[in-house]
């Protein structure tokens, strides 16, 4: 599970990332970026009823892709809040295919340290 000091939580850390972020379309997709004063980087997690219609459809890709940031966290750059939001496309993709998206994803915005 991912730590809690690496989850955004509030709502206005949401809108701050998807008001002033830079965004990244990747396949199934959208990576938004901030910078941010902390010395870890925050995740956050979009999926709306247009990509899964059941709250349990929803809740499972969110701890997919939670998974996936979490195994990958000590890679990833520090001092940053991320928005990731999954498009219509994402459920019909297994795991293994997430994971690839996320982690080409990163590594397209050069956001994996080395």
């Amino acid at each position: 599970m991912l730590s809690k000091e690496n989850r955004l939580k509030k709502k206005k850390d949401f809108g701050k990332v998807l008001k002033l972020g830079k965004g990244f379309k990747q396949k199934a997709l959208l990576l938004k970026t901030a910078k941010n004063d902390l010395p870890q980087t925050r995740f956050g997690f979009i999926v709306s009823k247009r990509t899964a219609k059941k709250a349990t459809d929803r809740n499972k890709i969110k701890r997919q892709m939670r998974e996936i940031v979490r195994k990958n966290i000590g890679n990833i750059k520090k001092g940053y809040d991320v928005v990731v939001i999954a498009w219509p496309d994402i459920k019909e993709r297994n795991f293994k295919e997430k994971s690839a998206i996320i982690e080409e994803t990163f590594k397209k915005i050069n956001f994996l340290e080395k």
